[in-house]
């Protein structure tokens, strides 16, 4: 028995590092799509749910969604609203403060997360996180460099504010879905919280300007069945196998990856401060894929990897 929830943890963090890491090219297909960031999103949740409802259509799923109780729905309604505004807060805090300080307050979710999943996930604090996230965290910081930290008054407040409110509706989106990914597929869990995405953003795509050339409609398809679709379910799938304060810690991948494809991509160049940077973060990640399951931390049986998609008790289709 503790050997398969080992495994089933060891896959469930390989499948949160590797959207995590895929996450980091997501700067360069934004780039590529030149169109106004709301406008990008909406986009991005409408080929991601293109792509979800034909993957639910070929299974013969599709119907699951609207089967669901009253009270779920309404709770999957209230996790895409939350999901755009999370991205909508860290859209605008890019836009006056800082990208430095944006990344790095965003990046506060992981510890937001670890103070949260006991109260809502009734979940004992796992004290074996407290290295791993400082390590993680302190590598971002050198990442993003310390001269570029330093805060001014006025509009860069205003956006440091509102880069830490989206780490925080990011961590209750990862502590909240924790739970409802027990009784729900993820397949079905993302399909209703993009649409509803889709319909909060729809005034965006009627009264800004869009993708209009091949290299931009390319960029957004990319970003939502990429970025955003295959890589959401790989991340909630994994999601599902360990605890929610482990999988945010993983995904400090993201800033280490988005160096190496800004490099690779964009011509900019990665110093020793980013090296080291990335050494901890690799280092405090390493640390928690490392971490057995506590006994206490074990909310019933092994999911068998084969079956993430699929609700326990419910067989696979």
């Amino acid at each position: 028995m503790e050997a398969g929830l080992s495994r089933s943890a060891s896959a469930g963090i390989a499948r949160i590092a590797i959207a995590a890491t895929v996450w980091g090219s997501i700067a360069i297909f934004v780039r590529g799509a030149e169109s106004h960031p709301a406008v990008v999103v909406f986009w991005r949740v409408a080929f991601a749910a293109l792509a979800i409802g034909a993957y639910l259509a070929f299974r013969g799923r599709l119907g699951e969604l609207m089967a669901l109780p009253p009270r779920t729905k309404l709770i999957i309604a209230g996790m895409g609203v939350l999901l755009t505004l999370n991205w909508v807060l860290f859209l605008a805090a890019l836009s006056l403060t800082k990208v430095a300080v944006a990344v790095l307050l965003g990046y506060c979710g992981p510890i937001i997360v670890a103070v949260l999943n006991p109260i809502i996930a009734r979940q004992p604090f796992d004290a074996r996180i407290v290295a791993p996230l400082a390590l993680a965290l302190g590598g971002t910081a050198i990442i993003v460099g310390p001269q570029n930290i330093a805060l001014q008054e006025g509009t860069h407040l205003l956006g440091a504010g509102l880069a830490l409110a989206s780490a925080i509706t990011y961590a209750l989106l990862i502590v909240i879905v924790k739970q409802l990914l027990k009784d729900i597929p993820a397949s079905t869990y993302m399909f209703g919280e993009y649409l509803v995405a889709m319909l909060v953003l729809l005034p965006a795509v009627l009264l800004l300007d869009g993708p209009a050339t091949l290299l931009q409609w390319g960029s957004v398809a990319t970003l939502g069945i990429v970025h955003t679709a295959f890589t959401g379910a790989l991340f909630l799938t994994g999601l599902r196998l360990v605890r929610a304060d482990h999988a945010a810690i993983i995904t400090y991948a993201e800033p280490v990856s988005a160096v190496l494809f800004a490099a690779a991509f964009l011509g900019e160049r990665i110093g020793l401060f980013t090296i080291a940077g990335g050494a901890l973060v690799i280092i405090g990640g390493l640390i928690v894929a490392r971490l057995k399951p506590a006994a206490a931390t074990v909310e019933g049986p092994p999911v068998p990897v084969q079956a993430t998609d699929t609700p326990p008790g419910t067989a696979a289709r």
